[in-house]
């Protein structure tokens, strides 16, 4: 499961891929962020009361009632993959709906004599190019750090799915749920469940590359991504 990501396109970048929508744009300066860990903030686009939004929000949905018992915290789920769940299905309507922008993405190394915690980076190319996961979003209030007390919070998480041939090679269990076309945008953000999620598949064979290994950050990106 993708516990760590990248996101160097900045606000501008990432309104022009979505050209055919008017987008509000409130993240405020938006850094390269070169390393994304659970619990972060982070840029999505979603639907908001004037339009789509571009807004920051916290990554990790609610986790499930049944693993939090005895528990004070919670921090949260990153990654979503049964989305039959009626935990989940509560999110999967177009208003709870989100895209995920992200330049690159890390799996951990289960290779045989994988350094342990050996990071994996994936992109479209060397060039990082702006994509989008397919994520879902909500409102939420609970107690995330005890430091923190309780607050309410955007948060978010995305869809996984099994992994296609470049990811499976390096972490055979899953891989993020990863739109690349405007036609798939727009059935995301827009289309009924089902077929909503009939996107909820593996990238195809032969388009993601590793671009990075053993780093906690992909420091190597650089902010000339585009969308491929």
């Amino acid at each position: 499961m993708c516990n760590l990501y990248s996101q160097i396109a900045g606000p501008d970048e990432i309104r022009q891929a979505v050209e055919d929508v008017d987008v509000i744009e409130r993240t405020g300066n938006l850094a390269p962020q070169r390393g994304i860990y659970p619990d972060y903030a982070a840029p999505v686009l979603r639907h908001g009361e004037g339009g789509m939004e571009l807004s920051m929000a916290r990554w990790g949905m609610p986790t499930p009632p049944r693993y939090l018992t005895g528990k004070r915290t919670d921090p949260g789920v990153t990654n979503v993959r049964r989305v039959d769940s009626p935990h989940w299905r509560r999110w999967l309507g177009v208003e709870h709906r989100c895209l995920v922008p992200f330049t690159s993405f890390s799996e951990m190394d289960s290779r045989p004599g994988a350094p342990r915690n050996h990071p994996v980076w994936f992109a479209l190319d060397e060039r990082r190019p702006l994509a989008f996961f397919a994520g879902i979003r909500t409102h939420w209030t609970s107690v995330r750090k005890l430091k923190e007390g309780e607050t309410t919070d955007e948060l978010f998480a995305f869809l996984t799915s099994d992994p296609n041939r470049e990811v499976g090679e390096v972490h055979p269990k899953a891989m993020p749920v990863i739109l690349t076309e405007p036609e798939e945008w727009k059935i995301w953000m827009t289309a009924p469940v089902l077929e909503a999620l009939c996107l909820q598949r593996p990238l195809p064979d032969g388009r993601l590359h590793i671009v990075a290994e053993g780093v906690r950050e992909d420091a190597r990106a650089w902010m000339g991504a585009s969308i491929s």
